[in-house]
């Protein structure tokens, strides 16, 4: 499990940081809300630790954006004692609020709750649905406007990991990582022909754009009206 740690106090970024690998969790610590969010966006993160009072940009901020896209389990942390802070941060989609001081064997806790409770939610869910493509995870199968695609088992893995983290832009390297393993050690260019597969299968027979290339960074998955 990889949690996010965005908090710019960097004495208390460490403490975590030290408590939570203790735990084995792998941590990432960001210093400020642009750089938190990045990390966020373009990590597969299992949970955020978020501190309202960032630099750069705010914790609600990032929350809210983050929103938008994932929904990752995201625990606030912030030192202001007020009802009104608590209220915007779990309006705005935050799972959870610790106010500073806290002590630590407590948010221990209400991170695993958290993750426990996101784990069962996803293993309920078993389709995931973007505009008007349809996944099937329990029969491995995936649907365009009622069409049955008809992927291969590895065309089906990498449009399953496109539509994970839909919206997000995904390098080569963390498509090969995730999808094919890091112990990959076949054709270095067969991410490039799988996304062309796949292409062929959606993009080009429904006349839609959603596998999109971004140039010098890598591909996404985007809903198509």
């Amino acid at each position: 499990m990889k949690i996010l740690v965005v908090e710019d106090d960097k004495k208390l970024s460490r403490f975590l940081q030290l408590e939570l690998e203790h735990e084995n969790y792998e941590v990432q610590v960001a210093y400020d809300g642009k750089t938190g969010l990045k990390l966020a966006q373009d990590e597969s993160i299992n949970l955020v630790l978020l501190d309202i009072m960032l630099p750069e940009l705010s914790g609600i901020s990032v929350l809210k954006k983050l929103r938008k896209v994932s929904s990752v389990p995201i625990i606030m942390l912030t030192a202001k004692d007020d009802v009104s802070d608590k209220v915007t941060g779990l309006d705005s989609g935050a799972d959870d609020y610790m106010t500073k001081p806290f002590d630590i064997e407590e948010l221990l806790a209400r991170i695993r709750v958290a993750i426990a409770r996101q784990v069962k939610q996803d293993s309920e869910n078993h389709q995931i649905e973007f505009g008007k493509l349809l996944i099937n995870l329990e029969n491995f199968k995936a649907m365009y406007d009622g069409e049955d695609l008809g992927l291969t088992k590895k065309e089906y893995e990498l449009l399953c990991y496109l539509a994970k983290n839909k919206g997000k832009v995904l390098s080569r390297d963390k498509i090969l990582k995730n999808v094919w393993g890091y112990d990959y050690a076949g054709e270095t260019n067969v991410v490039d022909v799988y996304i062309l597969y796949l292409r062929n299968k959606i993009n080009k027979p429904f006349n839609v754009d959603m596998i999109q290339t971004v140039r010098g960074f890598g591909y996404t998955l985007q809903e198509q009206d």
